[in-house]
Parts: structure tokens; C-alpha cells; sequence
């Protein structure tokens, strides 16, 4: 069984960048499809970007295309997430998770904070 361990969220200046990484441990990402959600207070969890097995296969939610970019290094059992022109909206608990079929995730980290500062 696969773990997760998110890791990068900061305090960020609005306009600024950050890069948030997901290492796995237990198993091999590459048998995986990685995304990163994200939740923030009194609000629903939001796919934030989702990567399937091919690195050319990605989706991302509308508040944040062009924004940020998902990534994995599957040599280094590690996902990315790619966070510039960042904006008080994407303050949030941000989690990565893992499944067997994109879209169907069964595997989550613990979530990593990102507050963007105005």
C-alpha cells in the first residue's frame, strides 16, 4: 500500500510561486494516477490537477489553468505541483493522493498548508 507525504506549503506572497512536492513510499508512483486536491475553510474539497499514467495526460481545475502546472518524477517516486501567479484565493490545505484509475483516488497524504498573502 502506497503512503503519501506532501510537503512545500508556506506563506506565499500574492503573485509569488511555490512547489509543492508528493513522495511516495511503499509502492511504485509510476503504477499510479497522481492528483492534488486542495480544501479551504468551510469549503469543499476541489481537484485542483490530475495526471494519468502518460505525462501528457493532465487536467486541472478552471481556477487554476495557466496557473499551475502537475509534474511526476517517477525515477524519484515523487510528484510536483507547480503553483506561480499565486492569489489569496489558493490559500488552502493542499493533499495529493493516489489511485489505480484516474479519478478514483484510495491514497491521500496528510495535506500540506498554503496561505497566499495579499
Amino acid at each position: 500500500q502506497v503512503q503519501l507525504v506532501e510537503s512545500g506549503g508556506k506563506l506565499a506572497q500574492a503573485g509569488g510561486s511555490l512547489q509543492l512536492s508528493c513522495a511516495a513510499s511503499g509502492g511504485t508512483l509510476s503504477s499510479y494516477a497522481i492528483a492534488w486536491f486542495r480544501q479551504a475553510p468551510g469549503k469543499e474539497r476541489e481537484l485542483v490537477a490530475q495526471i494519468g499514467w502518460s505525462t501528457t495526460s493532465t487536467e486541472y481545475g478552471n481556477s487554476v489553468k495557466g496557473r499551475f502546472t502537475i509534474s511526476r518524477d517517477n525515477a524519484k517516486n515523487t510528484a510536483y505541483l507547480q503553483m506561480n501567479s499565486l492569489q489569496p484565493e489558493d490559500t488552502a490545505v493542499y493533499y495529493c493522493a493516489a489511485g489505480e484509475t484516474r479519478g478514483i483516488y484510495n491514497y491521500w497524504g496528510q495535506g500540506t498548508q498554503v496561505t497566499v498573502s495579499s
